[in-house]
Parts: structure tokens; sequence; C-alpha cells
């Protein structure tokens, strides 16, 4: 099964979405946004960036867990991992992201 992405509104009332891969498990998130056609900009960038391994920032928490960042051309963050317990597993979280990103289709649920 193919990942998708879900856009929707958080309490606060802004524009999110969040990558989820085939089986369900969330991939990536992205930060609140105030406009919902700026939370779409978000997912046409997470797809067009996907697959460049230079855009993935990868770093360790103060916890000693594992995360990366996805980011866009001008540096701006567009989305964030979960926290992992490993270097393989948020490299795996990686290749899960450029795998599903590119195709996934958009689940409306606002």
């Amino acid at each position: 099964m193919a990942g998708k992405f879900e856009l929707y509104t958080d309490n606060a009332g802004e524009y999110r979405f969040r990558l989820k891969a085939g089986n369900g498990e969330n991939i990536l998130a992205s930060e609140g946004y105030k406009q919902k056609a700026s939370a779409e900009n978000g997912i046409a960038s997470v797809k067009s960036n996907a697959g460049d391994d230079g855009r993935y920032e990868r770093k360790e928490t103060a916890a000693g867990k594992h995360m990366f960042n996805l980011k866009a051309s001008n540096g701006q963050v567009i989305g964030t991992s979960q926290s992992y317990a490993s270097a393989s597993g948020r490299d795996n979280g990686i290749e899960s992201v450029k795998n599903n990103a590119p195709e996934a289709r958009i689940e409306d649920l606002t």
C-alpha cells in the first residue's frame, strides 16, 4: 500500500500535514500553517525534495534519540520526523520518506 499525506487542522486552528507510510506509521510531520494553501505548498515541497539526500538534516536529541528534518532548497524545515532509538532507525525513516512522498496521495481531513 502506498503512503499518503494527511492534511488536517490542529486544536489551534492551524493547518498541518503528516506523511504516513503504507503501513499507517507517521514518518514526517509539518509545522502549523495559517493558510491551507501554505500547507498544500508544504506538501508539494516535500514531494519535490524527498528524493534529495542532501535535504535531510540528521540530528541527535538531547535525550540521545535520533531524528531528522527535511529542508527545502531555501533551508527552511518542511517536515520533522519522530524520534528513533537508533541512527539506523532514523535512516530507515529517511528512506521511507524518499520512497513514499513523491507519489503519495493527499487525504484532506479539513
